[in-house]
This record gives C-alpha cells, structure tokens and sequence, in this order.
C-alpha cells in the first residue's frame, strides 16, 4: 500500500491550498482517512478525518477553515485550507487505515509565509 501526498508549498497569509493523497495497491476498502501534521520538535497532530461513511472530525484549531473529503472510487482524500495562517506551516502526512493498519505518506511540506 503506497499513499502519495501532493500540492504543498508556499502560500501567502489568509490564502488556500488543497492538498490531495492517494492511495494504491491491493486492498478491498479503505476505512478512515486523515490528516495530520508535524513541526519540527512537537508531536504529529491530527488535523482531521473522514469515515468510510463521510464523518469528518477536525482538531479546534482548524473548524471552520478547513474541509477534508474523500473519493472513494479513486481512493484519494482531500484536504481544503482556507484562511491560513502562519501558524498552519508545518509538514502535512496523509493516513489510511486498511485492515486496522495504519498507513502513511511520507509528507508534504506547507509553509504559510509573507
């Protein structure tokens, strides 16, 4: 199972990006999927996750500026940030879990600077 992460980069305050994963490889379904992110010496944190059914759940931080979705057909997810903030930068990691196993990307970075 291979999650590829895409459409980081540099954006201005108070702009938007959406970031896309998709996920390959032999599996029948894919259950949950998430977002999470990192900065150099803090833990990783989730941003938000979808179910197999479209529950989203969003860390407080984020609710109301961010969206995540999910196309089960292409089993890709979807990250939508709006409004950011510089506090957003951070490298953003793609999760699925498939069988009760977790699956990560290997990241990418979004830097949220003037």
């Amino acid at each position: 199972v291979q999650l590829v992460e895409s459409g980081g980069g540099l954006v201005q305050p108070g702009g938007s990006l959406r970031l896309s994963c998709a996920v390959s490889g032999s599996f029948f379904s894919i259950g949950t999927m998430g977002w999470y992110r990192q900065v150099p010496g803090k833990q990783r944190e989730l941003v938000a996750a979808i179910t197999i059914g479209g529950t989203t759940n969003y860390a407080d931080s984020v609710k109301g500026r961010f969206t995540i979705s999910r196309d089960n057909a292409k089993n890709t997810v979807y990250l939508l940030m709006n409004s950011l903030k510089p506090e957003d930068t951070a490298v953003y990691y793609c999760n699925a879990i498939i069988r009760g196993i977790d699956y990560w990307g290997k990241g990418t970075l979004v830097t949220v600077s003037s």
